[in-house]
């Protein structure tokens, strides 16, 4: 049998409260990883993705030989840095002489492999190698616009699933209402071919235009790269299935012939069926009748007997 240990303190029962299954997730934390061999562009690529995501971020800078994805046995290491440090998103990087500058993107569910995206990096230019006004450079907590520039995004299944994963990485905390100097900055992904992608940062300027609504401009602040899709795993049908479920508490009942409106509140409609009023069965004694006879016997009984009417004899 085994033996299920309880948490004795504090701290930890709270930990373990934050890590359950919650009606509204918090925002996904990334875990950035480095494999046994890296260059010094995979290095300023991953320490630039944790600058970009330093708010829900964390990042091992030790070399990690036993992760390999895409490989039977080599995610074990993966999904338990993913328990270990609660993230549903990581990216780890390698570096070989068969896959150069290699990246992989991908999430996890329950702390298990969801999917996989490996991509290659060519013509990498960081954060340094572009000059603007430091006022301009990328705040933590802001929200990031995202533009998919191509037809492939939308018919090509490697894009597409690339589109899902670069989503979920950069897009943070999902929020209801935005304020519009919170939007400082533009991820814009190009698709020139059915395998290649140019990914670019770009900071938002906001100019006077004369109306309410500024003009804005945009300015390169990097990181800027090419994205090579080189393989891509989906989630098994049951994973998928067991991911997209959703609790009951958090879908309403819809509310059958009933509608809200800002002014007048909560407005329902009432049907009322027909009444049959001329087909109803009546009782054959009304209680009207019944009435009238009890009052007439007890005047009867007050005047006294009433004579007999007495025969004629012609009768």
């Amino acid at each position: 049998m085994m033996k299920i240990k309880t948490p004795k303190n504090g701290r930890i029962k709270r930990e373990i409260e934050k890590r359950a299954p919650k009606l509204v997730e918090t925002g996904k934390k990334t875990l950035i990883l480095h494999g046994t061999k890296t260059s010094s562009v995979l290095n300023s690529a991953l320490r630039e993705i944790y600058h970009l995501k330093k708010e829900n971020a964390i990042k091992y800078s030790r070399r990690n030989v036993d992760i390999r994805p895409f490989e039977s046995g080599g995610e074990t290491s993966l999904e338990f840095f993913s328990l270990k440090t609660d993230c549903s998103l990581f990216v780890f990087g390698s570096h070989s002489k068969k896959r150069p500058n290699n990246l992989v993107i991908g999430r996890a569910f329950d702390h298990h492999i969801y999917d996989l995206v490996e991509i290659g990096v060519e013509n990498y230019k960081s954060m340094n190698s572009f000059s603007y006004d430091k006022k301009l450079a990328p705040q933590i907590g802001s929200k990031p616009f995202f533009a998919f520039v191509g037809e492939g995004f939308e018919s090509v299944e490697e894009l597409k699933h690339l589109k899902e994963i670069l989503l979920d990485l950069f897009h943070g905390e999902v929020v209801t209402n935005l304020n519009l100097a919170g939007l400082d900055r533009v991820y814009v992904c190009t698709a020139t071919s059915s395998k290649k992608v140019l990914f670019t940062h770009c900071a938002l300027r906001l100019k006077k235009s004369g109306t309410i609504v500024p003009r804005m401009e945009l300015v390169e602040v990097g990181p800027s790269m090419d994205m090579v899709v080189r393989r891509h795993r989906l989630p098994d049908d049951s994973l998928r299935k067991e991911a997209m479920k959703i609790a009951p508490e958090s879908t309403k009942k819809k509310e059958k012939n009933v509608t809200k409106d800002a002014i007048q509140g909560k407005i329902g409609k009432i049907y009322i069926p027909d009444q049959k009023v001329g087909s109803v069965a009546l009782p054959h004694k009304a209680k009207g009748v019944k009435r009238e006879r009890r009052e007439a016997k007890i005047k009867d009984e007050a005047n006294g007997p009433r004579e007999k009417k007495q025969k004629h004899p012609s009768e």
